[in-house]
């Protein structure tokens, strides 16, 4: 299959260079032909791999600075808040 980057870029309104458009072709008919062998895949009803599955790790919050540390880096502070620019009238 023929991939008309030229096109492709003049629609996304992208710079391509005349040096890169062999690369970016080759790397499209890439991704379409391995769309195409999706099909090809069996269907297990599941998308995730039971020999390789992936384990996050749990996001544990840290209070590492204490309030005065960190209201010395605003601009501007009273009574122990930021103080910023009146938006609303």
């Amino acid at each position: 299959m023929k991939i008309d980057i030229k096109h492709i870029a003049k629609l996304s309104r992208l710079k391509v260079d005349d040096s890169e458009i062999e690369k970016f072709e080759k790397d499209m008919e890439n991704i379409v032909s391995m769309i195409e062998n999706l099909s090809d895949l069996e269907d297990t009803g599941s998308l995730l791999d039971k020999d390789n599955s992936m384990v996050l790790r749990e996001d544990v919050a840290q209070n590492n600075f204490k309030r005065d540390e960190l209201m010395q880096n605003a601009p501007q502070t009273k009574a122990g808040c930021v103080v910023v620019p009146k938006v609303v009238e």
